[in-house]
């Protein structure tokens, strides 16, 4: 342990933090003898709450959502305010015609029980007056942002069309205009008109659905001047 085998334990620490204490001069559990009183004492952090508030000179670590992509019904505001202000007062659920809008499941954790839609079992139909929008009392559905709850995206080696048959199912269904065009005969999205409202991808009849449904991660958040309410 030492050099010096008559040097005892309690010998042994004090040299031994005197010279640590001579390294970092900060790292101290009180003020040295004859020092600043002043001078700030620093300790080492004890638990995650001192983390988390800077305690013991670690930098402050703001605690930040994980944020789930899923896909929001027409008109949801930036995730971290839906998920702030929506009540989960399900009168959007009451109010969509189609029963689109269900419940988040446990398995999400802090967003379960808000409104999400799962287009595999009920897509969006993009309702002309978007009931789900007007009985939105909290104001997280609103007019005053893009509909947009996502961007399809057509994989054309499973796709029906691409692979020289003919089928126009999505184009036929897909309830917002020039959101799906053909070109030589294949249907192409058109990522600035489409919605992401699922529709394409429930009637897909590939075998292998030939559509991939992103949410939109990313959504703006509620202008100061919606004026829905007033």
């Amino acid at each position: 342990m030492t050099d010096d085998p008559g040097m005892s334990r309690r010998a042994f620490l004090r040299v031994r933090f005197g010279r640590e204490s001579e390294r970092h001069p900060d790292v101290t559990s009180s003020p040295p003898k004859g020092g600043d009183p002043r001078r700030p004492i620093m300790r080492y952090p004890t638990s995650t709450d001192d983390v988390d508030s800077g305690i013991g000179g670690a930098e402050p670590r703001t605690r930040r959502r994980r944020l789930i992509p899923v896909q929001r019904p027409p008109g949801a505001v930036d995730e971290p305010t839906f998920l702030d202000q929506c009540t989960r007062c399900d009168e959007c659920l009451k109010a969509c015609p189609h029963d689109a809008i269900v419940h988040a499941p446990p398995r999400l954790h802090e967003i379960a029980g808000t409104p999400i839609i799962e287009s595999d079992h009920a897509p969006c139909r993009m309702c002309d007056d978007l009931p789900c929008i007007d009985v939105c009392e909290p104001n997280v559905l609103t007019r005053e942002v893009p509909v947009m709850m996502g961007t399809a995206r057509i994989t054309e080696e499973t796709c029906i069309a691409h692979r020289s048959m003919t089928c126009t199912v999505c184009i036929e269904q897909c309830p917002v205009e020039g959101a799906i065009v053909t070109e030589s005969g294949k249907p192409h999205v058109v990522e600035d008109q489409c919605t992401g409202c699922g529709v394409c991808r429930y009637v897909c009849p590939a075998p292998e659905n030939a559509i991939l449904l992103m949410p939109t991660f990313t959504r703006p958040a509620r202008p100061e001047t919606d004026h829905r309410h007033g």
